[in-house]
């Protein structure tokens, strides 16, 4: 799980916008302004015949700072 989604930098982080971006979402800023320091991402890859699908979670970030449903406050 992504633990972007309970971090108060998440409307404004350009490494969620990244996940954003991966997972074909909207965005919650088109021009976030915060870097964070040392974000680590880990990718799973799955294969089910035909199919094959990727997800993309921050599993770990030196600037996480929490606020949970944080993800929620900018989505409307």
């Amino acid at each position: 799980m992504c633990i972007c989604i309970n971090c108060n930098h998440i409307a404004q982080c350009n490494t969620y916008y990244l996940i954003e971006s991966q997972h074909k979402q909207l965005h919650l800023s088109e021009n976030p302004i915060f870097t964070p320091e040392g974000p680590v991402i880990c990718v799973n890859i799955s294969n089910n015949g035909n199919n094959t699908q990727t997800d993309w979670d921050l599993i770990e970030c030196l600037s996480f700072v929490e606020k949970p449903n944080s993800w929620n406050l900018g989505c409307n």
